[in-house]
């Protein structure tokens, strides 16, 4: 059963100028550790973090806040799988809300999905729960 869906848009050159103007303040406060190695290691930079922000702002929506509610930009971390499909893990208020969500005896699971066509980087995430086996 599906019970979130998120999506977001993001402009490239946008998170570009608020990388040049705020630098390790901004990735500070966005991203994680991870995150920000996983960018700073690819030759597409901006688009990377760009990618994730719209990642986590769809999040955000899939798990019905929004960016309000106590969530915070590290509670959702994109990481990716050694076959290079982006997955999403979800920490402190934010795993609190999809424990919210789930009914009885389901486990949640987190799909999410990047693309980026310069200048615009995307990200849809749906939030699936199954039954526990």
């Amino acid at each position: 059963m599906i019970l979130g869906i998120g999506t977001d848009l993001a402009n490239i050159e946008r998170i570009g100028q608020v990388l040049d103007r705020h630098g390790d303040r901004f990735r500070n406060r966005v991203f994680t550790a991870g995150e920000q190695q996983k960018a700073e290691a690819r030759r597409e930079t901006v688009a990377t973090y760009a990618k994730r922000w719209a990642a986590k702002e769809a999040c955000s929506k899939a798990l019905g806040t929004g960016l309000r509610m106590g969530i915070s930009w590290k509670d959702m971390a994109v990481s990716n799988l050694a076959t290079g499909q982006p997955v999403m893990a979800v920490t402190g208020w934010a795993a609190e809300r999809l424990a919210q969500m789930t009914p009885p005896g389901h486990e949640a699971l987190i799909h999410v999905t990047l693309t980026d066509d310069h200048p615009w980087a995307q990200a849809f995430v749906v939030i699936e729960a199954r039954p526990l086996r």
